[in-house]
């Protein structure tokens, strides 16, 4: 399967989400506290707490600022009150976009949503409008530069612990797996010591968008930057090809 670039530029989406490392930090706080009240404090006994750790190390989180998190979580666990909401709508040209927040309170992120949505020429749609074009699947980005395992070799780990597909493309290689499997694989690479600079479980476009006038570009992007500078704001997913 190297070379097999399918999901090419999905990793684009996450470039621009993450360009603001405050904004990356809240959010993982955020899943830490509602991975330890959903699962216990102890990483070794909560896969999903293992997972939220795994990313804030990707994302180059101190480990005494991931510690404090769990410890405060667990001892303030009655007081998390995050409500997972997912916002699915249109940008222009048709460009499918999905928003996953975190939120304690709905009606201020909801407003916050269809605000950035409005000011872009935007709509948001009903609950399972776009979301039929995604496929969810769990996603590991490798750093070509930082591993030192022949391409091979990896593509066999990750497919023998359970992956779907790998690719290697110019500067790195991605594994895929279904969200079931996305854990397992993960650590496996782990145990390697293969450096992951992303992983989690995404939602991969299905067809990709091209945009072809500048003022669409433009309104799009508005939507997304508003996204982005959203604190509720989790991830956003879309099918524009950059």
């Amino acid at each position: 399967m190297s070379g097999h670039s399918k999901f090419a530029n999905i990793k684009h989406k996450k470039e621009r989400n993450d360009a603001a490392k405050g904004k990356i930090f809240t959010v993982i706080g955020r899943e830490i506290a509602v991975a330890v009240k959903e699962g216990g404090a102890d990483p070794a006994n909560n896969s999903k707490l293992r997972d939220v750790i795994a990313k804030a190390k990707a994302n180059n989180m101190p480990n005494d600022t991931i510690d404090r998190g769990i410890k405060k979580a667990a001892g303030d666990a009655n007081s998390v009150n995050y409500e997972v909401l997912t916002y699915e709508g249109y940008g222009p040209s048709g460009v499918a976009i999905i928003v996953d927040t975190l939120t304690d309170n709905k009606n201020r992120t909801a407003a916050n949503v269809r605000s950035a949505f409005t000011k872009g020429s935007g709509n948001v749609g009903t609950p399972g409008s776009v979301s039929y074009m995604f496929d969810k699947k769990g996603q590991i980005i490798i750093d070509k530069e930082e591993c030192e395992m022949d391409a091979d070799d990896l593509m066999m780990l990750a497919l023998d612990a359970g992956a779907e597909d790998f690719s290697e493309e110019e500067d790195s290689y991605e594994v895929y797996t279904d969200p079931d499997s996305f854990s397992k694989v993960r650590e496996a690479l782990e145990k390697e010591n293969i450096p992951m600079l992303e992983a989690g479980v995404t939602m991969i476009p299905q067809t990709w968008v091209e945009l072809s006038s500048e003022e669409d570009i433009k309104k799009l992007n508005r939507i997304l930057d508003l996204l982005d500078g959203d604190d509720d704001v989790q991830a956003v997913y879309h099918n524009w090809d950059e």
